[in-house]
């Protein structure tokens, strides 16, 4: 029996991996030393896990998977909406104890620290659309999930208990509905929820969760309970766990659960359905001795090394005790030594901006209030203010990413925007560091972002319909402030995270390119994710060109990539991640239109027939062309400004989408009277089959 891998145990000696691997080759657990280590495996489930090693709650195992909600070919709108399951791992766990000097000090507890790994499939029909989602989940409670927990409560709470303390849970997340009220960045991400569905921390990812043909994913969860530090890693099918994560946060699980806890998965579907599938699962804790030691798992121990392997372990907690103790220092002197460079960086500035007062800042936000919040990204919040004694509204930016990391970031957006100028980029007012918060204030723009025009407000609603004079201007400035960047300042910068919601709107409806928390100014080559401190490949799905998956690099044609997405959301109103006619990419369905020679349908019907046709048609091909899968055949920025402006004809572009290739392959010239274009001659099923075959990056 093939057994699914063991995730790495908090840096155990070799010997003590010996021991667990060879415990691993069955379905067992052990309790080991003074701190027990607890190991679970299921490469596979059976039936009769059910009521021994597991607790399904309305779910059930069928196929050696544990279908945590229905699966039903049979009127799947009968059996599949609105329901929920969970399953547990029908064991408890000591989360913390206090140590034998202290009473009552949360600090002196010591809390128990666990890896787990586990695959997911998630499924949905060719013609449906995904919901709701699935979540690996940590409970004080071994029950059922409560009544009306379906949709977006994901099996976790409902309407009623959403929020209250009292539900003693926490939960990773995996969830493929955005809903708005709920602040979900999008429809495919990861989130760190506590006692209800509010995520306290979320993160988009760049591979869809859900899929129409059977894709896997694995997942690792790391929780350090010393460090009271969590990290979650997530790859496509079997690739080896990655050195980024998905999501990693502080936190003290002992706030939140009871001191008894189980570790289980919950998932929902709601009007939308999905298959929800456990396909394996370990688990290894390092916990506390519950009453009388077992003697039979020493006595296992001891085949595979007795007390040898005992005393190994004990050098090996003392060894790890000592590192981490030892990192600590090394953490708080380098913290502390970042927070020195940094300031007098920051002091060294050229044109220095203003430094403010944190109390000032804090008074002018309402203290952080969340009614002033204007919007959040992977490195922070935005909050509007009013500067004391002033009377001029500001957008603070408070960084929240872990200690280590958010003066690195703080000073790259800094450095940056304290230097560019430009009348279609948000401007820098000033900047605060006290005692570790970090803070930069920008000018206030009245008509917030691009994207709460196109789509839902803060009301639920889009705050207007954007008139087609006012699109276009808001096209041509966005155009502008990227060639500015690519072109006209004294480094090459690229934004990396071009999208409508990173498109603030002044009070005349002016672009105004923000959120340089991505931004980095190319020196010396230097473009890839890794080299400037960036693991992954961050940004947002349907922006994100298909090339930075494979080189793992931002260039100024993956910014024009990003650039075409933007002018097709404007242009026809939809997000580039759009279920329509069968394809689930706004610019394929655009591009369908264009080969049967109906791109003007693709215009926004909001704005009804008050529009420019031909203006239209000109910036639909430029999207398309900026689309293009080659980077090399994507036109430069300077010429979009010139066609834009109407200086230039549109470009030409294929009739078929050419397919992804990589390594990039040169353009092909098409058979016909025109000149040199940018598309491979290809038929509609043979461009058809090689996008499926080559676009990976492309299709659900």
């Amino acid at each position: 029996m093939n057994c699914y891998p063991l995730p790495p145990l908090l840096r155990l000696p070799a010997a003590s991996f010996l021991l667990l691997f060879f415990l691993h080759s069955v379905r067992t657990q052990i309790v080991t030393g003074a701190d027990g280590i607890y190991s679970a495996s299921f490469p596979y489930f059976d039936i009769n896990d059910d009521g021994t090693d597991l607790r399904l709650l309305d779910a059930d195992i069928n196929g050696r998977v544990i279908q945590l909600t229905p699966n039903s070919r049979n009127v799947p709108q009968n059996f599949m909406i609105n329901k929920s399951g969970r399953a547990f791992l029908n064991r408890p766990f000591t989360l913390w104890q206090l140590n034998s000097s202290s009473t009552s000090n949360d600090t002196a507890k010591r809390i128990a620290s666990f890896n787990t790994t586990f695959k997911i499939q998630v499924l949905h029909g060719n013609d449906t659309i995904p919901g709701e989602g699935l979540s690996f989940l940590l409970s004080s409670h071994l029950e059922s999930a409560p009544p009306g927990s379906y949709g977006g409560f994901l099996g976790l709470t409902n309407d009623t208990l959403n929020g209250n303390p009292d539900n003693h849970f926490v939960a990773i997340e995996f969830d493929t509905v955005r809903q708005a009220y709920l602040g979900d960045p999008d429809d495919n991400h990861v989130g760190l929820d506590i006692n209800g569905v509010i995520s306290r921390n979320t993160s988009s990812l760049n591979f869809s969760i859900a899929s129409t043909t059977a894709v896997n994913h694995t997942v690792w969860i790391d929780y350090d309970g010393a460090a009271r530090y969590l990290r979650v890693y997530m790859v496509v099918g079997d690739d080896p766990k990655p050195n980024y994560t998905v999501l990693e946060t502080a936190i003290d699980l002992s706030i939140y659960l009871e001191q008894t806890f189980y570790f289980g998965f919950a998932a929902s579907t709601g009007i939308t359905y999905q298959v929800n599938r456990l396909l394996a699962w370990n688990l290894t804790v390092a916990t506390f001795p519950e009453g009388k030691k077992r003697m039979s798992a020493w006595k296992i121990g001891a085949i595979a090394g007795g007390v040898f392997v005992a005393v190994v372990l004990a050098l090996g907690a003392g060894l790890w005790a000592w590192l981490l103790a030892r990192r600590k220092m090394e953490r708080d002197a380098s913290a502390n030594s970042s927070s020195a460079l940094l300031l007098e960086t920051l002091k060294s500035l050229p044109g220095t901006p203003r430094e403010f007062e944190f109390k000032d800042l804090y008074k002018a936000t309402n203290s952080f209030d969340e009614k002033l919040k204007l919007g959040k990204g992977g490195f922070g919040e935005v909050y509007r203010g009013v500067l004391p004694g002033e009377n001029k509204q500001v957008a603070v930016k408070r960084f929240s990413r872990g200690a280590t990391s958010a003066p690195h970031d703080f000073l790259k957006e800094l450095i940056i925007i304290n230097r560019l100028r430009h009348r279609h980029l948000v401007p820098l007012v000033g900047w605060c560091h006290t005692n570790n918060v970090l803070l930069l204030v920008y000018e206030y723009m009245p008509n917030g972002s691009l994207d709460h025009h196109l789509f839902e407000g803060p009301s639920g609603k889009p705050t207007t319909t954007l008139s087609w004079e006012r699109r276009y201007n808001v096209i041509a400035g966005v155009a502008s402030a990227l060639h500015y960047l690519h072109n006209e300042y004294e480094q090459t910068v690229v934004h990396r995270d071009l999208k409508a919601s990173n498109i603030m709107l002044d009070a005349n409806f002016n672009a105004r390119l923000g959120d340089f928390g991505l931004a980095r100014a190319l020196e010396t080559d230097k473009t890839s994710y890794a080299e400037q401190e960036m693991p992954g490949v961050p940004g947002t799905m349907g922006y994100v060109a298909p090339e930075c998956f494979h080189t793992g690099k931002a260039t100024r044609e993956s910014d024009v990539f990003g650039f075409g997405a933007v002018v097709l959301e404007v242009v026809c109103g939809r997000r580039p991640r759009s279920d329509i006619d069968g394809f689930h990419f706004l610019c394929d369905w655009v591009w369908k239109l264009y080969r049967e020679g109906r791109i003007l349908e693709a215009v926004d019907p909001r704005l009804e027939e008050d529009y420019d046709p031909e203006d239209a048609r000109r910036l639909l091909l430029l999207a398309l062309a900026c689309s293009h899968p080659i980077p090399s055949e994507r036109p430069k920025m300077e010429l979009s400004v010139q066609i834009i402006s109407r200086a230039m004809a549109p470009p030409v572009v294929p009739h078929f989408k050419p397919a992804f290739m990589w390594p990039a392959a040169p353009a092909v010239v098409e058979s016909s009277s025109r000149s040199t274009t940018m598309s491979v001659g290809t038929s509609s099923r043979e461009a058809s089959s090689m996008e499926s075959t080559l676009r990976p990056f492309d299709r659900v």
